[in-house]
Parts: C-alpha cells; structure tokens; sequence
C-alpha cells in the first residue's frame, strides 16, 4: 500500500519545478507516488515533469480538467493512491527527511493532518534566515484567523479520507485557500498538529501570489466567512496579529505606507497581541519606522 501521495500541480514553473521533484525524489523514505497535475501548463514545464517521469517510474502525470491550482489539487486527490496527502508547489523544496518525519507523526490514529517548520528563501535556499513557529497544541479556528501557522499548501499534509471527508480545497479560492480548507477541517473537528521540525523551503518572490496583498486579503475574508459558519469571529487579537502579517509582507515588498498602515491598525486593535512575541512585533514596528532608510535586500531578509 502506497503510504504518501503527492500532489504536485504545476503551470509555467519550468525553472523551478526539476529542484522541487528533485527534493521529493532524495527523500530518505521511499513509500511514495508523486501526482504532477498539469493547470494549463508551458510546454517547457511539461517536457522537465516528463525528464523525471523517465528517471523515476514512481511519478505520473495529470491535465487537469479544471482551471486554477485547488482545482488541479483536488483532481490529484481524486487520482491519489495514497493514504496521506501530501501537497508541494511547484517552486518549493522539501527537506531530505520530510516524509520520514510525517510518517511518524501520522502514526497517532487520531492525527488528521500535519505540518512542520518552513524556512523562507529568495534565490537560494539559506538567503533568508527568517523561518516559521510550530505551536505545540492542536490548531483552532481561532489560532488560524491570527496568523496561519502552515503558511503554505507545501506545508499541509491530510490523511485522504479526511480531505474527502470535507469536500477538498474550495475552487473559488485562489488566495488563502490552505487557510479556507484548514478553518474546515478544525471546523469539522479534525486534529491538525505540528510537528517542530523543519520540512519545507518556501519561495518567495515579488512576483508570487503571496506578494498580493489585496488579493491576500479578499482570500481570507473569504476564509473568515466560513470561520462564520461554524460561529467563530476574528477576536481584536487575531486581528492584530494579522495586521502585522499584512504589515510584514508590505516591508518584504518595499510598500512603506501600507506597512505603515498596518502597524498603526494592528496596535489600534490590540497592542500587546501585535507586539508579541517582541522578536516579531518590535522588529515589525522599527521595520515601518525606518522603512524609507532601509535597503531593500535587508527589508526582504527580515520580513519574509
């Protein structure tokens, strides 16, 4: 029985995609298939997926159907031979031991989903020392309205039966849909863990969906919706933990007033929740200060 699927959708990533196949062929436990869903992809893209497929049988291809990656995810899942599903965009990397580590932390019956420690890179991996906290208790609504501890659908894995069990990844989302799915699955009283090891190398980019901050936040107002429809509302402290997520993307991007902007919301709201833990809130707070003095290159290296 296959233990791990992944789902890999891809579009024009042709100078990313072979590093990441790379990263989940190398890993050091070996019971997996990788799914890589075609979304419209290049030709250019198509023919590196193609490369590996001829080096390594346990990969396969997919065209999606549908338009937009949740929409090449959820048809991946439905391909899945898997017991756990496990997601890695097309310009992210795994470490070595990733799988190895799931596969223990899975071993709990109760343990529904899972997610690890990332660590944020621009061109290389190391570039950027910025990296993610893992809370040690199960994920809630309310922790996820804050600042989304998995951060990414390369950080989220889910047993198969359980992401079926929900309905997949909304379609309608582009933004924030790993937070939209993941506001359901605690929701619908599913377990999400942490496991404080580090698993994933996220890309960032200018160019990225993440650097979308208008969009960013029409996705999780999307998202705050269905918060809604299981009776949990942002409280002022989620809010302004936000606030200065927003706050910190606008410095990584050089917007100095929207980065202005935020810090003055999130303190509004509640200043404590904004300013700790003070290695992220002061350092945000300083960061909007004296982003008109501050190179551009250390903004992103602080902020990512």
């Amino acid at each position: 029985m296959t233990r791990f699927t992944v789902i890999v959708p891809f579009h024009t990533d042709a100078d990313t995609i072979a590093d990441t196949l790379t990263s989940i062929r190398t890993q050091s436990f070996t019971n997996w298939e990788v799914i890589c869903v075609g979304d419209r992809p290049s030709s250019a893209c198509l023919s590196v997926v193609l490369d590996h497929i001829a080096q390594d049988h346990r990969i396969r291809v997919a065209s999606s159907p549908f338009d937009g990656p949740s929409a090449a995810r959820n048809y991946g899942a439905e391909l899945a031979k898997g017991d756990i599903l496990a997601f890695c965009d097309a310009d992210d990397l795994w470490h070595k031991d990733k799988l190895a580590q799931l596969d223990e932390a899975f071993q709990p019956s109760l343990t529904d989903a899972v997610f690890g420690q990332i660590r944020f890179f621009t061109d290389q991996p190391g570039d950027s020392q910025t990296r993610s906290t893992v809370p040690s208790a199960t994920l809630t609504i309310q922790d996820l309205l804050a600042e989304n501890p998995v951060c990414t659908m390369s950080n989220l894995s889910i047993r198969r039966e359980v992401f079926n069990a929900v309905g997949g990844l909304d379609t309608r989302t582009v933004h924030n849909e790993d937070l939209e799915l993941l506001i359901r699955l605690a929701g619908e009283g599913f377990t999400i863990e942490g496991v404080n090891q580090f698993q994933v190398w996220y890309r960032t980019s200018a160019r990225g969906l993440s650097s979308d901050l208008a969009a960013m936040r029409a996705g999780r107002a999307y998202a705050v919706k269905t918060a809604a429809s299981y009776g949990v509302f942002p409280s002022r402290s989620s809010e302004a933990i936000y606030q200065r997520y927003l706050a910190r993307r606008a410095l990584r991007l050089g917007h100095q007033s929207q980065a202005l902007f935020y810090t003055r919301n999130g303190l509004s709201l509640h200043a404590r929740s904004f300013l700790l833990p003070l290695r992220r809130g002061l350092l945000t707070v300083a960061g909007a200060a004296l982003a008109p003095i501050l190179p551009q290159a250390i903004k992103r290296a602080l902020f990512s």
